[in-house]
Parts: C-alpha cells; structure tokens; sequence
C-alpha cells in the first residue's frame, strides 16, 4: 500500500474509529495489533482481552482470560506474540497467542516485584523482561530461565519506563519528579545520571533512538524534551496541557509529539521547528526591574521605609519581577508555553502577534485517558481511561502521512 500524504488544514481533527466496551473496572493497558484490526487490553477487573473487528464493524473478545489480580501493565512483541502482563501484585504473567488471535497458552509466571508492576519493555535480543514497580525498583529477568538477573532500588516508585535496546540503557521515572539512566548488564547496572526538571511525579516517557531525545511528562501538566544525544544537557518545556500527562509519543518521521491528559486532551506539538530553551529562573532580593524589595530583604524594607513586594518570574526572560511590573499575561508558543503565562512588560511589548501562533494543535478525546498507544505505520491511536472504555481513533488527520492501511470507519 503506497504511503498517502495528508494534509493539515487547521479544522483537522482526530477521527473517532471505535469504541470497545465490555470491562468491568479501569482499563490500565490497551495496544493496536500490528497488520491486524484488533486491540489487546488489559483491565483492573483482572482480565485480559485479545478484541477482533468483525464483518459487523463491532469488536469481539476473541480471547478473554482472568488473571489472579488486577492488571496493571503489559507488553506485547509482535513477530514472537508473546505477551507480558504485569499485576497489582507485583508478578508478570507471559502468555503466546496463537496466529489466529483466537487462543493464548500461558508460558510462566516472573516474580519481578513485591508491590504494583508500572511499565514493562520486552527485549528479544537478551530475552529480557525489563519492568519497574510500586516496590521502588526496576528488575530485569531471563526470559528463557525465569530467574532474576539484577534490581536496582529508587528512593520513590518508580512509575514508568523507555529501554534502548541496542544500548541497554533504562530510562525510569519516579513519583518524586526524577529520572534515572541506567546501564543493564547481565547482572549488575550503572547509574549513569539523573534529570531533574519536572515539579511533579513522572508520569510517562518516551525515548526516540533515533534522534536520541527522551520525552517526559508529568503530574505537574508538562512535558520535557531532553537532548540526551546532544550531549549539552538542553531541555525544551512544552506546556498546554491543564492535568497530568498520562502518555506520550513521539512520531520520528514527522518530527511531531502526540501526548495526551487525564482530562481527555490530545495534542499534537510541531517538534519540527526551531524551538527556545525556557530560561532558568534567576534570584533577586528585589525586583530586578524597579529595585524594589522582596517582603524577606528586611535590611532593604528598613533603609527605604518600604513594604516588601511578593516575587514572580517572567517566563520569558527568567528575571525575579515583582506583580507591579508583571501585570501582563502571553502566550509563547516558541518557548512551549501555548496558554497565558506572566510575563514581564518590557517583554511583553517584544513579543509580537506571529509569535503568539500557536505550535501544536489541541483536541478532546471526550474521557479520562490514563493510558494510550499508536501505531504509527497506521496513523492510528488507542486510548484508554477510568470509564473503562477503549476508544480507537485516526490520527492521520492531525499527524501528517502514514500508511494508510486497514483500520477503516466504515
């Protein structure tokens, strides 16, 4: 099928394909089946689901297995179709599903954690089930043995995971804000660094291998872009989200980033321009445009019989302002900030109307989504949430070309 080149014209929007309904509780895992117009879930209700469209145009659990606790992660490899589901009880059950999707064998169980499993990520070239958890830490496990190659122990859970696979680095976010690059070897890693930037636990993380960019977001609304390939430690900020970030990715071919929000945003940023690093926010006993105090610089409060002022921060300049001469808002598409931020008047007044265009598009996906995957060949998406519905959606409207090929709205 040859590739079609859509076009974005400004009304564009995600197409709604289908919606799958049937689970019990929330749905914490779903995946597009490559080449196949079927989707696998995982629930809360401690199923597991393979769904195949019909010649009706519903989707029908061809498969429905009940797991002995609740699902909370899984990972699907395709050319071997082994399945790996992590459970509130911190094991991962892996399962082979035949080539008709209609039977899945179980083929072990991984005593990987003691509490939650997160992420998992499964790696054909070692046979390696590499997963974190709710026990703080990331193990890595044969997959021919079963047994436990090593674990590396977090201060806080460690709540999501990207793995190079011709590296064998982990990248691992936590719930205190951080994450961590490891090294796995056969039974031992190497902490490599660490990235601090977000305000909020790490919620989602995507590493693209290619460019060598990891995408983070967080609880706190925002996603981060490092340059981890640069080597020069630059960061992008991209803010337009209004809740936590639940899950991202990156489309290498268009240079785009899909990402979407616990309160059912989807957006889709242009990573394909030339963006500014948000500076860092400078210190001040007083404000550095009209010199007046802070309400802490007593000594300066004294000697000029004033009353100290509050601090704010200009997102632009990074300067410590005081609300006097902060009193304007803008967006700052270039700088990632694409809703009114404060801004400090003299940088206000630089900013002009072109710079206020906005660099990605917003749209509703209509329910909380906690979790989402794509598939990019297909320009098609899958999202999932606590409403226990899986919605599967045509992003080729919104995301630029791709291989247009089976999932149809008809």
């Amino acid at each position: 099928m040859a590739a079609e080149i859509h076009s974005r014209p400004q009304s564009s929007r995600p197409v709604l394909l289908s919606k799958v309904e049937g689970h019990q509780d929330v749905v914490s895992a779903a995946l597009l089946i490559p080449k196949e117009d079927g989707v696998i879930t995982a629930s809360e209700d401690r199923t597991i689901r393979v769904w195949l469209k019909r010649d009706s145009g519903q989707y029908w659990p061809s498969i429905y297995h009940t797991m002995s606790s609740p699902c909370s992660a899984m990972a699907y490899h395709h050319d071997s179709r082994r399945i790996f589901v992590g459970q509130d009880n911190g094991a991962i059950m892996e399962f082979h599903i035949s080539e008709d999707f209609n039977k899945m064998n179980f083929v072990k169980t991984y005593p990987a954690h003691q509490n939650r499993v997160s992420a998992i990520t499964f790696c054909l070239t070692s046979e390696w089930v590499i997963s974190t958890g709710h026990d703080k830490c990331i193990s890595w496990m044969c997959t021919r043995s079963g047994s436990m190659l090593g674990r590396h122990y977090f201060t806080s859970w460690a709540s999501c995971l990207q793995y190079d696979y011709e590296t064998q680095h982990a990248f691992v976010g936590d719930y205190s804000g951080q994450i961590t690059l490891l090294k796995l070897e056969q039974n031992t890693c190497s902490v490599i660094t660490t990235l601090k930037g977000h305000e909020g636990s790490i919620t989602s993380l995507w590493w693209d291998p290619v460019q060598r960019l990891l995408f983070s977001g967080a609880s706190d609304h925002s996603i981060i872009m490092w340059d981890i390939g640069g080597r020069k430690g630059r960061t992008l900020l991209l803010q337009g989200h209004h809740d936590k970030v639940q899950a991202i990715c990156y489309i290498q071919l268009t240079r785009q980033l899909v990402s979407c929000s616990a309160d059912g945003g989807i957006a889709v940023w242009n990573m394909d321009i030339s963006r500014e690093e948000a500076p860092q926010w400078l210190e001040s006993d007083s404000c550095q445009k009209c010199e007046q105090p802070f309400f802490w610089n007593i000594k300066q409060m004294w000697d000029t019989k004033t009353l100290g002022l509050r601090q704010h921060h200009c997102r632009k300049c990074g300067q410590a302002v005081c609300g006097k001469c902060s009193t304007k808002r803008s967006s700052y598409p270039i700088m990632g900030f694409e809703f009114q931020v404060r801004v400090c008047d003299s940088c206000f007044e630089s900013i002009k109307d072109e710079d206020r265009t906005s660099l990605a598009t917003f749209h509703e996906g209509k329910h909380n989504i906690s979790h989402m995957s794509m598939d990019i060949s297909r320009g098609l998406m899958v999202t999932c949430g606590s409403d226990r519905i899986v919605k599967i959606w045509d992003m080729t409207p919104v995301v630029g070309c791709s291989l247009a090929t089976g999932f149809s709205s008809r």
